[in-house]
């Protein structure tokens, strides 16, 4: 059948953009994996609605789009709850439901978390652009013209028809956002924690620290009692690579998470979110208290199988 238009967007929200699983590979020539902020949430959505995980779908941020449907499509909504709804009426996140042509989606307003991922089935096609449909709105490429979306702005997927079958799937039961974040993020210590002194890292194990609203897509600013460096060291350090979740502390004194639009960093990193928690703290914004805590590498490896059980549980259950 080919690519169809599906979607029209009437209100965009303040940033909303196409977003897949990301770039990898490319790091070396300064372009960042990017992606989804939240990949956890976005995954979970694809496969609602019967896409491949890495389909391309829209992370909206702390305020949803509004979205006409331009032909029937099948559609999943994840991460942040910002309440969707159809026609005003509210739906369940975490399930697929049918989008009827001419229905709007919408969203009433933010209630938690700050990335929602809404997904299509049949994914959005837009170009590929080394080898990912993500838009980097630093560079400006991928996605849609490389920018954020607008009103007026017109969707297509890939023979969305055929996954009509798949609404009223549901992922079970998935922890609520403020639950998991109030037992603190996840972290191993390192690469460079011996740069700080013992009191320095009790602090940061013990104290909350704020987001900031200085906080995007590159990183989650925060603030609160200065992590100081031993005395003797330089300010920074080499620059090298990173990887999202690395948790520099930079002059200030004042933590930075790290996330996936950025590729190298020339400060100290005390510490590394799991890769299990990326997507918590995908989901802090200004204002929230976060404090860490820390888990051995088997206790990080574990958390990971338990998220890939989740989700291999819900392909082999609906596979076929």
């Amino acid at each position: 059948m080919g690519a169809i238009e599906i979607l029209e967007i009437l209100t965009p929200g303040p940033l909303t953009t196409v977003q897949d699983r990301g770039r990898p590979g490319f790091g070396r020539f300064g372009v960042p994996r990017g992606g989804a902020v939240d990949p956890f949430s976005l995954r979970a959505a694809n496969l609602l609605v019967g896409n491949a995980e890495g389909e391309a779908g829209l992370e909206m941020t702390v305020i949803g789009a509004r979205i006409k449907a331009l032909t029937n499509v099948v559609i999943a909504v994840a991460g942040a709850d910002l309440q969707p709804a159809i026609n005003g009426k509210p739906i369940e996140m975490w399930q697929s439901h049918l989008l009827q042509q001419g229905a709007i989606l919408s969203f009433k307003g933010h209630r938690s978390g700050c990335r929602t991922y809404l997904a299509v089935g049949g994914g959005i096609q837009t170009p590929i652009v080394m080898g990912s449909r993500s838009t980097n709105l630093t560079a400006g490429f991928g996605g849609l013209e490389g920018r954020p979306l607008r009103r007026g702005d017109v969707l297509s997927s890939d023979s969305p028809g055929r996954y009509l079958r798949w609404k009223g799937r549901s992922l079970g039961t998935v922890p609520p956002l403020c639950c998991a974040l109030k037992q603190g993020l996840r972290v191993i210590a390192g690469p460079q924690d011996h740069h700080f002194s013992k009191k320095a890292k009790e602090l940061f194990f013990s104290a909350p620290f704020r987001v900031t609203p200085q906080s995007d897509r590159a990183g989650i600013r925060l603030e609160g009692p200065p992590v100081e460096a031993v005395h003797g060291v330089d300010e920074s350090i080499l620059s090298e690579g990173v990887v999202p979740g690395a948790i520099q502390v930079p002059g200030d004194a004042q933590p930075i998470i790290i996330l996936g639009e950025t590729v190298t960093g020339g400060y100290r990193k005390i510490a590394t979110v799991i890769s299990a928690d990326l997507s918590l703290a995908a989901q802090l914004t200004p204002g929230d208290k976060v404090h860490f805590r820390p888990v051995t590498l088997d206790e990080a490896l574990e958390a990971a199988r338990r998220i890939e059980a989740m989700l291999w549980r819900f392909r082999e259950k609906n596979s076929g």
